[in-house]
């Protein structure tokens, strides 16, 4: 009879311990580290005309977005210099880019960050790319946690962990922020005071 009370006072500190881990992770966690890249859909979806959800750069090469994307990414041309030196820098990254297809900024800013990874070898599947509504809630599960104002917000993360956002528009160029972000150097987007 004793071991059996002594195996369940065992059993229920350990669950105990376990619970109180948890709750002081997550209490200490401000910003969710990179979650697992969900799966885009093998046809885009619409809401109200607009892209909803996980993309791939396929999404944005179709009717009526390819409209604005294929002619932005074919005139945008980076700079050989910080190009070469990014190629090395992020290649240990992972990239969480929220954008919307109804916003000018992103319509600018989302054909040449596709550029840009393109010509510095950047793995796809180290980038989950997700289009969000006007009042970016939505899609819920998606945005949620992540704190995402303006769009295009890109998120960067190496180790599992946040280490720069770009949002809406450069401050000097997009590698030239991107290449600040990704080294270390210190870099505040157009919205951080």
């Amino acid at each position: 009879m004793k071991k059996i009370i002594l195996l369940l006072t065992v059993i229920l500190l350990a669950s105990c311990g376990t619970q109180k881990a948890t709750t002081e992770k997550e209490a200490s966690v401000a910003q969710p580290e990179v979650p697992a890249t969900p799966e885009p859909p093998k046809t885009p979806v619409l809401v109200n005309g607009h892209l909803s959800g996980v993309q791939t750069k396929d999404a944005f090469m179709q009717e009526p977005f390819s409209t604005w994307f294929t002619p932005r990414y074919n005139a945008y041309s980076l700079d050989q210099e910080t190009k070469n030196t990014l190629a090395d820098a992020m290649k240990d990254v992972e990239i969480r880019a929220y954008m919307g297809t109804w916003c000018g900024d992103s319509k600018r800013e989302t054909p040449m960050f596709y550029k840009l990874l393109d010509e510095v070898g950047f793995k796809e599947k180290n980038l989950t790319l997700i289009t969000v509504d006007r009042s970016k809630s939505k899609p819920e599960e998606l945005v949620s946690g992540y704190n995402v104002v303006r769009v295009p917000t890109f998120i960067f993360y190496r180790g599992g962990q946040e280490i720069g956002r770009y949002v809406e528009r450069p401050r000097e160029s997009l590698e030239k922020d991107i290449l600040k972000i990704v080294t270390g150097v210190p870099y505040k987007h157009s919205y951080d005071n």
